[in-house]
């Protein structure tokens, strides 16, 4: 679209909004950014955020007079779409986008679109890597950490895009069009955005809406909503298994990842090649292969890169070991379903630390993912009774409860014994106590390293 003599405003002062202002900036479009922080320091903002000097910045609320000048207002993925505001600019007829969708309105080249309640980190990173070994112009953007509007730049029909992309990002594309989508998995979460499973799912379902049959979509079989998603996906579905052998598709034998197409199966990988630990990573490897083969890439260079792959930090990430004690970061484990995936990677008598911000999930699977395998549950954080609680219902009642991240971290290594080890995985998000995961994660590994031996 043009955006001649339109007026956009960009709502949020994050990480996000700073981008998108940017990009709109770049591009010479009217914009004007938005808080409703009223207290937010200005003079420190601008310091942080030079190349944006000179924008006007709007605190505190929205007149009606000024919600009417604008076409499109930018949501920052942090900003819930049916909050009085939002739905004061949609009644006024501005329309109402994400950070996607101004980006793909910029950009050019292929797009690889990943979504998923768990494993979109993972599998991002290393689809890039795929694709940064065999194409030569090639960005790596959104939920992972690099907002999509700040890499849009010099684009060509030559670049390809691997996006993780966030089912916050996800309520507010129109346009947006993936050459190759994968939903990974879909389990409860974000249920106090989405107010219900069923918008969850539209959500992830919607990153496939403008794909036509010349697309790709990779699905997991094994999830049931998604096994009967492909039924009616607009794209042409690959599928990847870790529990099934496939006719057609990726699925895990034994400790093999096999490759079925054209009437014949080809053996990939044997997991015991690759650097990543658990049945949850080899569906993230076997969605990578996928789409890497959808989109162009031989096989022998696929499989040239996933055995050179490292673990993404956070997730299942090998800290150190004292005293004979293995310590793990699975900061990124922010809902049970993720934890699981952390406790079932754990080979040894764990120490498991939860807890954190409510976000209104439940903690029944997680806690009867146990096992035997976790010795002590140390819960922080806002969830720390609503968890211990369930966990007694599950008969599991060796709970501690501690007032600091510190605190939880010294009695683990107190109580652990040479042989066991020591996991943060905590099924909830990180709010309330840091200000993201990667903050958690990146404080846990201080604090480890700073342990006496």
């Amino acid at each position: 679209m043009s955006f001649e003599e339109k007026k956009v405003l960009v709502v949020g002062t994050g990480k996000s909004g700073v981008a998108a202002t940017g990009l709109l900036l770049k591009e010479k479009v009217q914009t004007v950014l938005f808080d409703a922080d009223k207290e937010l320091d200005t003079k420190e903002f601008f310091e942080k955020n030079p190349s944006l000097n000179g924008v006007s910045l709007i605190l505190g609320d929205l007149s009606d007079e000024q919600i009417k000048q604008f076409d499109i207002a930018v949501l920052s993925p942090g900003v819930p779409t049916d909050i009085p505001m939002v739905n004061r600019l949609r009644d006024a007829g501005v329309k109402i986008w994400g950070e996607i969708e101004l980006a793909y309105a910029f950009g050019k080249g292929r797009i690889i679109a990943i979504t998923g309640t768990n494993g979109k980190t993972t599998t991002t990173a290393l689809t890039g890597e795929i694709m940064a070994d065999h194409y030569d112009d090639v960005r790596v953007v959104g939920n992972i950490g690099i907002p999509y509007t700040s890499m849009v730049q010099g684009t060509t029909e030559e670049t390809v895009t691997v996006a993780e992309i966030s089912s916050f990002q996800l309520e507010t594309i129109h346009e947006f069009k993936p050459h190759v989508s994968a939903i990974l998995n879909i389990t409860p979460d974000h249920l106090n955005r989405h107010h219900t499973m069923e918008n969850y799912i539209k959500a992830k379902e919607d990153i496939t809406k403008n794909q036509t049959a010349d697309d790709f979509c990779v699905l997991n079989y094994e999830d049931e909503v998604l096994r009967n998603f492909a039924e009616k996906c607009p794209a042409k579905v690959i599928f990847f298994s870790s529990r099934r052998v496939l006719d057609e598709g990726f699925y895990l034998d034994g400790e093999e990842i096999m490759y079925a197409h054209d009437n014949k199966t080809d053996r990939v990988i044997n997991v015991n090649d690759l650097n990543l630990l658990g049945r949850h990573n080899y569906e993230n490897v076997m969605a990578a292969c996928a789409m890497s083969v959808s989109i162009g890439v031989p096989m022998d260079k696929i499989v040239e890169v996933l055995k050179t792959f490292k673990a993404v930090e956070h997730r299942i990430e090998y800290v150190t070991e004292k005293r004979g004690v293995r310590f793990y970061n699975d900061s990124k484990g922010t809902n049970p379903d993720a934890a699981i995936q952390g406790i079932r990677a754990m080979n040894r008598p764990t120490l498991l630390i939860g807890g954190g911000y409510d976000k209104q999930s439940e903690y029944d699977e997680w806690i009867e993912a146990f096992d035997g395998k976790v010795k002590e549950l140390v819960l922080i954080g806002q969830t720390a009774d609503k968890i211990e609680a369930c966990a007694k219902k599950h008969g599991f009642n060796n709970v501690v409860k501690k007032e600091t991240f510190e605190d939880a971290i010294t009695y683990c290594y107190d109580h652990a014994v040479s042989g066991d080890a020591v996991l943060l995985s905590p099924a909830c998000a990180s709010w309330g106590m840091f200000p993201n995961y990667e903050e958690r994660g990146r404080i846990f590994k201080e604090i480890v390293n700073g342990l006496e031996e």
